[in-house]
């Protein structure tokens, strides 16, 4: 039992690896100069302003980034949650992410990936590492993947937003609209911000739940709060993670940075 608990493991980080180690090699080519007030100059204030604030004018621009998080995730309303740690890659020129989730379920060891690379997405989770529970793939995944991404460069990597891959429109003095588009997929999101300038809440209708049977469409969000230095750069230290359904907001996920390290050239397990 524990040489089949131990392959299933070794199974989605091999595939994790693969896919990151081929993306340190043949997707990491994007210049990193310095971000400049002229590279900001056609956002939208509010987006300017968070740009500004996150400290990432007079650094360098990002190509890739590397995150670790902790947290509890749900899979129903009002159930104890499972505490999971993360790694994530993220990378730009041709956009693709990688997270790679380990947790405990029922007091048994569970794994999950996230894969998203050339517009395509899949997910999976197993149980004992090898029971599968979820094995998510196909068009409305790959959207809905699109979503998190272009959530990710909003809360993580706010360099990247003078991507010419998203177009901008001022709302109002505190709300931008970004319409991000990657290959024939476009999807959309509005940014919301404080009177301090930071990025409080990101609100998209792209995006799905699913357990991989089954795909419902509902307002995502992902609420962010507790802004701290991160490696250089002011960032929400804290986010939840909402499906907002007719009968109910449902907060499936809380999750929390342990290190985020931008511009990576190697592999670090």
């Amino acid at each position: 039992m524990v040489v089949f608990v131990s392959l299933g493991s070794f199974l989605l980080k091999r595939e994790f690896t693969s896919r990151v180690q081929h993306d340190l090699l043949e997707n990491n080519t994007f210049p990193t100069d310095i971000l400049t007030e002229k590279d900001i100059a056609h956002l939208p204030a509010p987006v300017q302003d968070y740009l500004r604030y996150t400290k990432s004018v007079g650094q360098e621009k990002v190509k890739n980034f590397r995150a670790e998080f902790v947290g509890v995730l749900h899979s129903k309303p009002n159930d104890k949650g499972m505490k999971v740690q993360s790694v994530q890659y993220n990378f730009y020129e041709n956009p693709s992410r990688y997270f790679y989730i380990t947790a405990t379920k029922m007091g048994l060891p569970a794994t999950a990936l996230h894969l998203y690379q050339n517009e395509t997405a899949t997910f999976q989770v197993k149980l004992l590492n090898w029971i599968t529970l979820v094995d998510a793939k196909g068009t409305q995944m790959n959207q809905g993947e699109t979503v998190t991404l272009f959530n990710d460069m909003c809360v993580i990597a706010p360099a990247t937003l003078i991507d010419k891959r998203i177009r901008w429109e001022a709302i109002n003095d505190t709300v931008a609209k970004g319409t991000f588009t990657n290959g024939n997929i476009t999807i959309s999101a509005k940014l919301y911000f404080n009177k301090n300038h930071e990025l409080a809440n990101f609100i998209s209708n792209d995006r799905y739940e699913t357990d991989g049977n089954t795909y419902r469409n509902y307002p995502w969000s992902t609420p962010v709060k507790d802004y701290k230095l991160i490696n250089g750069y002011l960032l929400p230290s804290q986010g939840s993670m909402i499906y907002h359904k007719p009968e109910g907001d449902f907060t499936y996920g809380e999750l929390g940075y342990k290190s985020v390290t931008y511009n990576v050239t190697e592999l670090k397990d």
